[in-house]
Formats: C-alpha cells, sequence, structure tokens
C-alpha cells in the first residue's frame, strides 16, 4: 500500500468531528490515472489528493468513483500540509493562506461541481433528514441565525459509492457563499465547522481548522 497522511478538514472548534481526507505525499509513486482510482477506491475517503509536486502545490482529486477538477476540503487540507502560497489544481490557482488555527482558500464557483441547493425552513428539520436515494447530490441547509450568517448544514453526495453523507463540504459552500452573497458560519453534519466570506471579482474564501490524524 502506498504512504499516505489522514487529515481531518474542518474540525469543529474543539478538534473534533471534520471530514477525513487522503493524502498521497508522492503522487509519482502511482502516475497513473487508473492506479489514482483504484487506490482513491480502496482507502473509500470522499476525496484522496495526490501531490504531483510539492513545492509548487500542484495536485490532483479522487473520489472513491471519479477525478475532481476542484474540491473544497481536499484543497484545504492539502493547504494546511503543504504549507504553499497556492494550490495548481486542473480548475485553476487556489489561493491559500493560514490564520491562526484556521486555513483558508480562495476559490471560484464555477470551479465546484453542481450541487442542488435545498433549503429547509429551520434548522430542526435538517438535522432530522433522513439519507436520500442515490442519484441527486444535495445540499440541505438551513438558517440557524440569519442575522449573523449561522447556517445548519447536511451534504448528500448521492453517487452509490459508500459515502452516504458528507461530514464537511467546501465546494457546496463555496456554491451557497456564492449564492447568497455573504460570509457563512456553517455547521455541518455531526459537528464540523466551515467558514466563508465572498470576495471581489467572483472569488470566494473558504476555511477551516485541520488536524492530522494519523
Amino acid at each position: 500500500m502506498t504512504d499516505y497522511d489522514v487529515l481531518r478538514v474542518f474540525c469543529g472548534p474543539t478538534g473534533g468531528y471534520g471530514n477525513e481526507l487522503g493524502v498521497v505525499r508522492n503522487g509519482s509513486l502511482l502516475p497513473g490515472p487508473d492506479d489514482r482510482q483504484e487506490l482513491a477506491a480502496k482507502l473509500g475517503f470522499s476525496e484522496t489528493v495526490f501531490v504531483d509536486d510539492p513545492e509548487r502545490g500542484v495536485i490532483d482529486i479522487y473520489t472513491p468513483t471519479s477525478r475532481l477538477p476542484f474540491a473544497g476540503h481536499p484543497c484545504v487540507g492539502t493547504a494546511w500540509l503543504l504549507d504553499v502560497p497556492e494550490l495548481v489544481t486542473p480548475a485553476g490557482e487556489v489561493g491559500t493562506r493560514l490564520d491562526g488555527e484556521f486555513t483558508w482558500i480562495e476559490a471560484r464557483a464555477e470551479w465546484a461541481p453542481p450541487r442542488i441547493l435545498r433549503q429547509y425552513p429551520s434548522a430542526a428539520e435538517v438535522t432530522a433528514l433522513e439519507i436520500p436515494p442515490p442519484g441527486e447530490w444535495i445540499y440541505a441547509w438551513a438558517w440557524e441565525d440569519e442575522a449573523a450568517g449561522r447556517i445548519r448544514a447536511r451534504a448528500f453526495p448521492g453517487r452509490n459509492d459508500g459515502i452516504d453523507e458528507d461530514e464537511a463540504t467546501g465546494a457546496a459552500a463555496l456554491l451557497l457563499t456564492d449564492r447568497l452573497g455573504r460570509a457563512l458560519n456553517i455547521t455541518q453534519g455531526m459537528g464540523s465547522q466551515i467558514l466563508t466570506a465572498p470576495q471581489p471579482h467572483g472569488w470566494v474564501e473558504v476555511g477551516g481548522r485541520v488536524v492530522l490524524e494519523r
């Protein structure tokens, strides 16, 4: 088995929760897409990152079943691990910065895969949702405190690949921020925290805490 790190990205205030991420620091060990896809499926994380150039921040992202040009929590986690000023993805160059306990990326909404952003009347209804059948990638959300920009959310990829619910989803948070046009403080899944802020010229910042699990 190829060596890899496991991070948790978008952890809660006490360091718990967060979405697991696999990072293969030496991507040259598995240069072919078929081998990378096979390892991503075997590891079973919602995303696995292959680092092709650690100094320039060139990365390649896979779910258990497909390759992604961009994804939020893989970029936040890899930015923390590599500590580089930018990441180079197939979608474009992702700006990064570390600010105290938070790691931030800057990306564009059009880079994110399509999501159904489904608003519910209350946070309690989002918490009580059953996992929907596969077929649609659904980001369920509701205001906890609209004046403060606090949101309750859950994410259901619907890919039928063993990931029924995504604990923390940066790309969906980016899309929601772009739609609402305001900074957000999102509690997702069991207790993960995602912070976002719209930037000039169509850019959005997405930030969160990252810990090295193993």
